[in-house]
């Protein structure tokens, strides 16, 4: 059976197959977040550093950051040789911060092509998922980095993935030749309308489900979460 690395040796050899039916109004407004985010955080270690020159210190000591920032922070500034000590050092790839995001995330926004593959040969899920449940697919698809998204395929990314807006990577593609790859990935495993119907639903099924294993076992559907809401409350949502 082919492998994902077999994958996109061969799809010069397909047939362009037929476009699947997709949602074009696309939101963007999660990406525009992730890169205001990435900028804004940019701009923090920037000025941090640039505040760390100006003092005169006596004893000079060594910043210690938390591993998820340290790690973050070097994937930030496009920083291979940092990273590549880090990951060499026992840091987890899939580090986050508060948001859900990891260094994969981010640098599939940056189009860090070379810092994507270092974190996936060092074992980063390719289907790690943020707050919004936004995967690094997700992240490449909308921004259009092609040659991120046949890496990321390559290395198992979930082309079915349903992000919190109900979206799936295809969905946020408006690039053609980037949305021409995942939709002949799609066809080469066999990915059909009605599975993307199944697995866009899959949520709200799963909503239902757990409601009546609630009513089967006799409990209150009224209990009120920590955000504020029931669970009858999310289910009409």
């Amino acid at each position: 059976m082919d492998t994902h690395m077999d994958l996109l040796t061969e799809l010069h050899l397909l047939d362009k197959v037929p476009t699947l039916e997709r949602l074009r109004a696309a939101q963007k407004r999660r990406a525009q977040q992730l890169k205001k985010w990435a900028q804004y955080e940019k701009e923090m270690q920037h000025k941090k550093r640039k505040h760390e020159k100006k003092r005169n210190v006596v004893c000079s000591k060594k910043v210690s950051f938390e591993a998820s920032v340290a790690l973050l922070e070097a994937s930030l500034r496009n920083d291979i040789e940092e990273v590549c000590y880090l990951l060499n050092n026992d840091f987890s790839p899939d580090l986050c911060n508060e948001d859900g995001l990891t260094a994969l995330h981010q640098c599939c926004i940056d189009n860090y092509e070379e810092i994507v593959t270092l974190l996936l040969s060092h074992g980063a899920n390719a289907n790690a998922k943020d707050n919004e449940l936004w995967t690094p697919l997700h992240a490449a698809a909308t921004c259009g980095h092609i040659n991120l998204v046949k890496i990321l395929i390559q290395h198992g990314a979930d082309l079915l993935a349903v992000n919190a807006d109900g979206n799936m990577p295809y969905d946020l593609c408006e690039d053609e030749p980037t949305l021409d790859v995942i939709e002949t990935c799609m066809a080469y495993q066999g990915i059909t309308q009605e599975k993307i119907n199944e697995m866009r639903a899959a949520p709200e099924q799963a909503m239902v489900d757990d409601i009546s294993e609630m009513i089967a076992r006799g409990e209150d559907l009224n209990i009120i979460d920590a955000q504020g809401a029931s669970l009858v409350s999310h289910s009409h949502i």
